[in-house]
């Protein structure tokens, strides 16, 4: 199997298990490879970091949480692993500018 082939294996498993606890530990028990091997391969394949992948994974998904559901912040927030609301907004009003309330209301 190609890295490549083993990155895109890897990120539909990121994907299906968005939702849960993840960090590079998971990540890496669950390809088989250490997690320093891991990650050189996945930024090689990806050109970004595994990391940055998992928050722009949940930030991308959230948003579309936002746009295509009446689901509450707070629960967004919840589902997609961030810790508190308030972390959840700082970091998507990083990402894209504006507050998950504003997006939700002009997206």
């Amino acid at each position: 199997m190609s890295h490549r082939e083993i990155i895109h294996t890897l990120t539909a498993w990121i994907d299906e298990h968005i939702d849960q606890p993840m960090n590079i530990d998971i990540v890496a028990k669950k390809s088989g490879y250490s997690k320093w091997y891991l990650q050189r391969m996945f930024r090689t394949v990806m050109r970004q970091t595994l990391g940055d992948y998992i928050r722009q994974r949940r930030l991308v998904l959230a948003a579309e949480a936002l746009r295509t559901t009446k689901k509450p912040i707070f629960d967004i927030a919840m589902d997609f692993g961030y810790v508190s609301q308030q972390t959840f907004s700082r970091v998507f009003r990083r990402e894209y500018d504006r507050t998950p309330t504003d997006y939700r209301h002009h997206a």
